[in-house]
């Protein structure tokens, strides 16, 4: 049995959970007696090209143990910027260090990196093993039922958008904008829709990048439920765009695929003040909503270890190329399964909210995306109780 070391590859933006998928994968790979070394690539594909590794098999179980429970990414990300000669040189890196299977942890672009290591290596005629393990905060890579990093990020955004539900009940004088993640995929967004429990708690409306955001139609909206409610709870996606195809607040910087937007909830609440002489506040939770672990999921953290040791199992196992992925079991009880997909088919590739998940007036959701998402965000949201008459 020929022997070699396996190398796990972390990028693009950490989750709640990323790091549970790396636990799956080092305790599946550590199983093999044909693996000599689990190694990590300190600081993404970047510290790959610089072979800053660390060993992870050396690791003791206890501490361990606490990537289930450690946000972000124990080993470090990165947003590294390729082209055709980093792969070629990361091909003669695995040779170097006699890495025999990689995997590469991450979203869209990180699974073009995996797709593009795949053709490296077989083009240089290293025998490498290269598979992806699916993460993403915005639930938009192809194919999979979902991925995990979104169920965390739905809990947290389905929770703060319930506690701020109780606040503007209580003292209904204004509007609250909250502003979710999601540049292009309106997953995030969406999930707070299950803060809602029927007593008339928000959010009241919910702004989709998959819709054109229509200023006046807006203001109608907030003017017509400040009447009936007093106080109003709208979520916005941060990439919201007009009719015209061009978001809504000016980007600030863009470089690449890297684009840095201004405060769409702060544009929306400034809009309520000036146009409707009405108090309004912008809440943006940004990076806390990938990364708190107070709303980890424990579904979503499960499911982030099921796939990383799939992932190693798959590799080990022989195949090259492909990613794990999640879908659903038939029947009654929430369950997944695994299996895995041609990288290719999730290459860069953003998969967006599907039409009859949206409501027809774009602005809010449908039963069946409540019925989708509810199982992901893992126990009940935290149960809350109010004296005053529901409206």
């Amino acid at each position: 049995m020929k022997q070699g070391n396996l190398l796990i590859v972390h990028g693009g933006a950490p989750t709640a959970v990323i790091n549970s998928s790396l636990y799956g994968a080092v305790t599946e790979a550590k199983k093999h007696p044909e693996v000599e070394k689990v190694l990590g690539a300190v600081g993404g594909t970047g510290g790959m090209l610089k072979e800053q590794f660390c060993d992870l098999s050396a690791v003791p179980e206890e501490r361990l143990k606490l990537l289930l429970q450690t946000p972000a990414s124990a080993i470090g990300t990165s947003r590294d910027a390729l082209e055709p000669e980093h792969y070629a040189a990361m091909a003669e890196i695995c040779r170097k260090h006699n890495i025999r299977w990689v995997l590469f942890n991450g979203g869209n672009g990180s699974m073009d990196a995996c797709g593009k290591l795949f053709k490296a290596c077989v083009a240089a005629g290293v025998d490498v093993r290269v598979v992806g393990i699916p993460k993403t905060v915005d639930n938009d890579i192809a194919v999979t039922d979902h991925a995990p990093g979104f169920g965390s990020a739905a809990r947290f955004i389905a929770g703060i958008t319930s506690e701020i539900s109780q606040d503007v009940r209580s003292l209904p004088i204004h509007v609250s904008v909250i502003e979710a993640m999601g540049r292009n995929a309106g997953w995030v967004t969406a999930a707070s829709a299950l803060a809602r429990t029927g007593n008339g708690d928000g959010p009241d409306l919910i702004y989709l990048p998959e819709r054109p955001f229509i200023e006046e139609e807006f203001l109608e909206k907030v003017s017509d439920l400040r009447r009936k409610k007093g106080g109003v709870v709208v979520v916005a996606s941060e990439g919201l765009t007009g009719p015209d195809g061009k978001p809504i607040v000016k980007p600030i910087f863009q470089v690449g695929r890297a684009t840095y937007y201004g405060d769409v909830s702060a544009h929306l609440a400034n809009l309520v003040i000036k146009k409707l002489g009405i108090k309004a506040r912008s809440e943006k939770p940004g990076i806390s909503n990938r990364a708190s672990i107070a709303f980890q999921s424990e579904t979503d953290r499960d499911e982030a270890v099921l796939v990383g040791a799939e992932a190693a199992r798959a590799a080990l196992a022989g195949e090259n190329g492909v990613m794990v992925g999640l879908r659903r079991v038939p029947g009654p009880v929430y369950q997944v399964e695994t299996f895995l997909i041609p990288v290719e088919q999730v290459m860069l590739y953003e998969r967006k909210m599907p039409d009859e998940y949206i409501s027809a007036d774009g602005c809010d959701v449908t039963d069946a995306f409540v019925e989708w998402c509810r199982p992901l965000i893992g126990s009940p949201l935290r149960q809350f109780v109010s004296f005053k008459p529901t409206l």
